[in-house]
């Protein structure tokens, strides 16, 4: 694995879009109608029902929450997870990334932590390949590594913007909804136009332009909660080329009451080496 590779499977993992449990399925409950499919401009399906409330409005609010900056969130797809916070009234933020496991030719775990101005990760890289390349070895310090700001601007892989606080982008995907149902209460279901999805940060632009026309399409299911909040996004990307089909999840909880993200102890600290400013970039 080349360290170009590298770097673009952590924006696949992390940005997932970090970044979408399967939700519930698109069929009402036993004697019920269905539910009119809506389309994106709020039309109603040729079978005459009823649009009441627009049911994509609801997916849009649902994600305003968000851009206060005080949330955790889960991102999940194949073979790569990642979990943390974002907290904005401390400027801080913090996530675990781990891409591959046990039988991987490389795997990778990432600690990161941003509190404004600064930023860390621990590395850890795992398997024959990590094994076998000493530049790599270098970088499995067991520690922090402080990075230093102006070599990690604008790169989405170790930087953070606290203008733009969710890691998956879930208001730009849901702008993107060509279609939407309601599902019962709380539960949605339609299709996604991803094309704009790396804008997002949820896929990288060689996944979608690998689905071809079938990004304009792609299934998606979705929760709020009481409050009408985003708990759950999931997409559903279908079999393209040699990538076999595959979902994406992202979750969200602790609206309003996540904690600020903990500074790692001084002693546990050191400066990051060239080498892994390379390595993501």
């Amino acid at each position: 694995m080349t360290v170009r590779r590298l770097g673009a499977g952590l924006v696949a993992a992390a940005l997932i879009t970090p970044a979408l449990a399967a939700c519930a399925s698109g069929t009402g409950t036993a004697g019920s109608t269905p539910s009119p499919t809506v389309s994106a401009s709020g039309s109603a399906s040729p079978s005459g029902a009823p649009v009441a409330g627009d049911a994509k409005q609801a997916l849009l609010d649902s994600t305003k929450e968000i851009s206060n900056g005080n949330f955790r969130f889960t991102l999940a797809g194949v073979g790569s997870t990642a979990e943390g916070l974002v907290h904005q009234p401390s400027q801080s933020a913090a996530l675990k990334i781990a891409i591959g496991g046990p039988s991987s030719d490389l795997a990778m775990k990432l600690d990161v932590i941003h509190y404004k101005p600064d930023s860390w990760v621990k590395l850890e890289l795992t398997g024959p390949t990590a094994n076998s390349l000493p530049a790599i070895k270098q970088l499995n310090l067991g520690k922090y590594q402080h990075l230093d700001q102006n070599r990690i601007k604008g790169n989405r892989n170790l930087g953070f913007d606290f203008e733009k606080v969710d890691p998956a982008g879930s208001a730009v995907l849901t702008q993107g909804v060509t279609e939407v149902r309601s599902t019962g209460t709380g539960t949605y279901a339609g299709t996604i136009d991803v094309t704009k999805a790396a804008e997002a940060g949820s896929l990288n632009a060689a996944t979608i332009a690998a689905l071809g026309t079938q990004a304009k399409t792609v299934p998606f299911t979705a929760k709020v909660d009481p409050q009408g909040r985003l708990s759950e996004l999931v997409l559903q990307l279908p079999a393209a080329g040699q990538t076999p089909a595959q979902e994406i999840k992202m979750t969200y909880s602790d609206y309003g009451a996540a904690t600020a993200a903990q500074k790692p102890p001084a002693d546990q600290v050191v400066e990051a080496p060239a080498e892994l400013y390379s390595l993501f970039n």
